[in-house]
């Protein structure tokens, strides 16, 4: 059973249920605090986030005057600054003066309750301590008293103010098959706007993530880092106001583009999460409080190792059929796999998918391909001993099918503009607002499971943005709610599914990884990482994403060599060595390995099943990035009690003198020796195979690994003696 965190343990201010009766509210992890301050008929201002404090120290934080801002800024009243919340009042009011009538402790929930001073207009604040990640979450819940509609313009999550000379930011962005690409900058005075518009797939482009960096340009395992995560599956705004040199206020909400929502009498409105954390180890330690508040919280399934599977779409993309599909069965059980997906290219029967233009929303399968169904290939699959998995994308329609045909309101539109379709020249999304498309969707899993009841594994993609702005569903003075209601009807529609078949595995795909938030992961065991599988685009991919999502979701697979995105060649020790930090799998043809590959794959699968437990439940260690542009990369992985850790290192790029850096590594215990063993040494040498090192050594002093050719890698396993 999880242990309930109570910020009762560490704050005496604080009981069980009921009003806080001081000024200060202290939200405690246990190495962190969050201070506000919540006197009555006032605003809640925040005067402190970082390492953890007590409650004697509030004084100190006083006497140093560190900050003292609003905790939840409304426009109208000395809104120079950027606000949170923006409201038209049912009497046509714009302008929101808020202030707190009540504070109370629920659990390990703060609560901080304001109230307009003319209206009933009502908002409470949420602040959620995590006990086990150092994770706080906020979020606010919006309520209308009034005796008409109120109109919500802008309604962001949550707001942290600092003050810091000095501060960078590290943020995310990217396109298809180069997503989560880094950029590190200073914060200089203005508004920096991180934002996304796609309104389906919202981490194609910008992310809603950021990390801030108190002590200058960011580093991996040392110096002071806030990061921020928003939890939301649709359009998103981070927005980083920088006044002077010191100032910085990050205000982390849905987009308020095309976004106001109307509130009914007694209506309430809860935004979605803002995830924060500080820590004083780096990018590292916020990336790994992130990791572990999703095995804890908020990913599906987040302590369970994750299959080894071999994905059918590279090796044969929509060419299947009941024989091919068997050969790479064959094939992925002899090199030792565990799961067998089949991909697009299964279903339709008036409109065949032979191809991307036609099909989808038509979830029959194809009997010209699969003559004895899904339930043949599922049956091969357990011959053969292995699970078995299917692709769908159950969110999409083409205009060539008979879904479209039968149900063409159920499909985004305006009924005066001509439809703006999608990949294939075709494709278009269905309506999520709508209940009954909500229904569909959920049936498209039910009755695939229910058809076939030792299903294992989905892949669920999203391949289209939403292009035509409209509901058929939506009245027309609530068209202005789509985004957010469409989001509402898939988290529905998502929560259905996964109260039903909790055990199911669902993969999240959307061209790759345009999907890739917190939003979406209490839903999903693991992601698509990208659609690009060359081994060294991918070495930057999964840096960027891995910062701030764990490994065990990252799903990462070796591919054929030349690569089908990039045409690029490369040794299948380095395809290995790459995809074995994540959710290691394959996306290829296994019978198009030579023997000698054969064997060699043999060996890293096996090799792969031994320290997959380090790989995906340990504390992730970014050591040398790939971003510095000297051609070389390494991370590492280790166990919670430090008995155990894998380290990787590669060579990307080689010219002459480039020279091989000393690999130093992190998070070992400095008082234990380890003994180190090598896999499949690319330099035709095991060095360092047997010997023995301290962790202090290992850290401090580093080992003279070389790698002396492009493309060449180590992966060295150390184990405390």
């Amino acid at each position: 059973m999880k242990k309930i965190f109570s910020l009762l343990a560490f704050c005496p201010l604080l009981f069980s249920v009921g009003k806080l009766s001081a000024k200060d509210v202290f939200v405690n992890t246990p190495k962190t605090t969050l201070m506000l301050s919540v006197n009555e008929g006032s605003t809640p201002r925040i005067h402190y986030y970082g390492s953890r404090i007590s409650h004697s120290q509030a004084q100190e934080i006083y006497d140093a005057m560190s900050i003292n801002y609003d905790a939840y800024p409304a426009f109208g009243r000395t809104s120079f600054d950027e606000t949170a919340l923006s409201v038209t009042h049912a009497d046509g009011n714009m302008s929101t003066e808020l202030a707190i009538t009540g504070s109370r402790q629920e659990g390990d929930l703060t609560i901080i309750s304001l109230k307009d001073k003319a209206y009933k207009f009502f908002v409470d604040l949420y602040y959620k301590a995590n006990s086990e990640s150092d994770v706080i979450e906020t979020w606010t819940v919006i309520r209308n008293g009034e005796k008409k509609p109120i109109r919500l313009e802008q309604y962001a999550s949550g707001v942290m103010t600092l003050r810091q000379e000095g501060a960078w930011i590290t943020h995310f962005h990217g396109t298809w098959a180069a997503e989560s690409q880094m950029t590190e900058e200073p914060l200089t005075p203005g508004l920096k706007t991180i934002v996304n518009h796609d309104g389906v797939r919202t981490a194609m482009d910008d992310r809603a993530e950021v990390m801030i960096s108190l002590d200058g340009k960011p580093q991996e395992n040392s110096g002071r880092v806030i990061g921020a995560a928003l939890c939301w599956t649709g359009n998103y705004k981070l927005r980083l106001e920088t006044r002077g040199k010191y100032r910085h206020t990050l205000i982390a909400g849905i987009d308020e583009l095309h976004t106001a929502y109307t509130l009914r009498p007694g209506e309430s409105f809860q935004t979605p999460e803002l995830a924060l954390t500080y820590s004083t180890e780096g990018k590292g330690g916020v990336s790994r409080a992130f990791h572990r508040w999703g095995h804890n919280v908020k990913l599906h399934n987040g302590h369970q190792v994750r299959d080894i599977l071999l994905n059918s779409w590279e090796g044969v993309y929509m060419n299947v059929n009941q024989e091919v599909c068997e050969q790479m069965m064959d094939g992925i059980r002899e090199l030792g796999g565990e799961l067998f997906v089949v991909d697009d290219g299964w279903f339709g029967r008036k409109y065949r998918r032979t191809d991307d233009t036609q099909g989808l929303g038509d979830w029959m399968t194809d009997t010209q391909k699969l003559p004895d169904g899904v339930p043949a290939l599922l049956k091969a699959a357990e011959d053969r001993g292995l699970k078995f998995g299917i692709w769908i994308e159950p969110e999409m329609t083409n205009s060539k099918s008979e879904l479209y045909e039968a149900h063409p309101d159920w499909v985004l539109a305006h009924p005066t503009r001509e439809l703006s379709k999608g990949r294939g020249g075709t494709q278009l999304v269905l309506d999520m607002s709508n209940p009954k498309v909500q229904d569909y969707v959920f049936s498209i899993v039910d009755n695939l499971v229910k058809g076939n009841p030792k299903l294992h594994y989905i892949k669920w993609d999203c391949n289209m943005s939403m292009n035509n702005y409209g509901s058929s569903y939506l009245t027309s003075d609530r068209q202005s709610h789509l985004v957010v209601d469409f989001h509402r009807g898939l988290r529905s529609t998502l929560e259905r599914i996964r109260a039903k078949y909790p055990d199911l595995v669902i993969q999240l795909c959307a061209g790759g990884g345009g999907r890739v938030n917190w939003g979406f992961m209490p839903y999903f065991d693991e992601f698509w990482v990208s659609d690009d599988t060359d081994a060294q685009q991918r070495l930057f991919i999964q840096w960027g994403t891995s910062h701030f999502f764990p490994t065990m979701a990252m799903a990462q697979h070796v591919s054929a060599s030349p690569n089908h995105q990039t045409g690029r060649i490369i040794p299948l020790k380095f395809r290995f060595d790459v995809a074995m930090t994540g959710r290691l799998g394959m996306e290829m043809k296994p019978s198009d390995l030579n023997d000698r590959e054969r064997e060699y794959a043999k060996k890293a699968v096996a090799f792969y099943k031994e320290i997959r437990p380090v790989i995906q439940l340990g504390d992730q260690y970014r050591l040398l990035s790939p971003y510095e542009g000297n051609g070389f990369c390494s991370q590492m992985f280790v166990t919670e009690d430090k008995s155990e850790a894998v380290f990787f290192c590669y060579k990307f790029e080689h010219y002459v003198d480039l020279h091989t850096p000393r690999w130093h590594m992190a998070g070992l215990d400095p008082d234990a020796t380890y003994r180190l063993t090598e896999f499949e040494c690319s330099e035709h040498e095991h060095y360092f195979e047997g010997k023995t090192f301290s962790g202090k050594f290992l850290m401090e002093t580093g080992l003279d690994a070389n790698l002396s050719r492009q493309f060449s890698s180590r992966v060295i396993r150390l184990k405390k003696i």
